[in-house]
């Protein structure tokens, strides 16, 4: 069975994105986002390899889910539907799940595993994370960093295994 991980970045109200763009900059969350997916297969939608600042992420094979069946993006794998990215993952390492809110919610009942990044305060946004419902998952790992000069907010790295 094919192992499929969300990775992600939520405000406390649940808010990852608006206008197709990351609500913060939190350099130490993309180093831990880089160290965790290098070496897997990353599976995300179209807005979101096209917000990414300089195409498919290097040493990680790119799944893109688009609905357009003849839409080609050099260096990724094309998908044109969950199950056809599901087929198209990896059989031997973790597969993760990067964005954007609608391919989250399509993978959130597949997933065994969540690593997420909770920032302590609310954003405004067009893109939200689908609710959690903790009582289906256990803390494997939780790490708390206090707001600093760097970065203005409280946040808690968290990792969760589904029961």
């Amino acid at each position: 069975m094919k192992n499929f991980s969300i990775i992600v970045a939520i405000a406390e109200n649940n808010a990852i994105g608006k206008d197709n763009q990351l609500l913060w900059h939190l350099s130490e969350d993309l180093k831990r986002f880089k160290k965790l997916t290098t070496d897997h297969c990353i599976v995300m939608g179209k807005k979101t390899f096209l917000s990414l600042p300089k195409g498919p992420l290097p040493n990680r094979t790119n799944i893109v889910i688009t609905d357009d069946a003849t839409e080609k993006i050099d260096g990724c794998v094309m998908a044109y539907s969950i199950e056809d990215a599901i087929s198209k993952s990896s059989n031997d390492f973790e597969n993760f799940i990067i964005g954007g809110g609608s391919i989250y919610s399509q993978f959130l009942p597949l997933v065994n595993k969540l690593y997420l990044t909770i920032v302590h305060h609310p954003f405004d946004a067009d893109t939200f994370f689908p609710e959690i419902n903790f009582s289906e998952w256990t803390t494997v790992s939780s790490e708390k960093i206090d707001k600093n000069d760097v970065f203005p907010f409280d946040y808690t790295y968290l990792i969760l295994k589904k029961y």
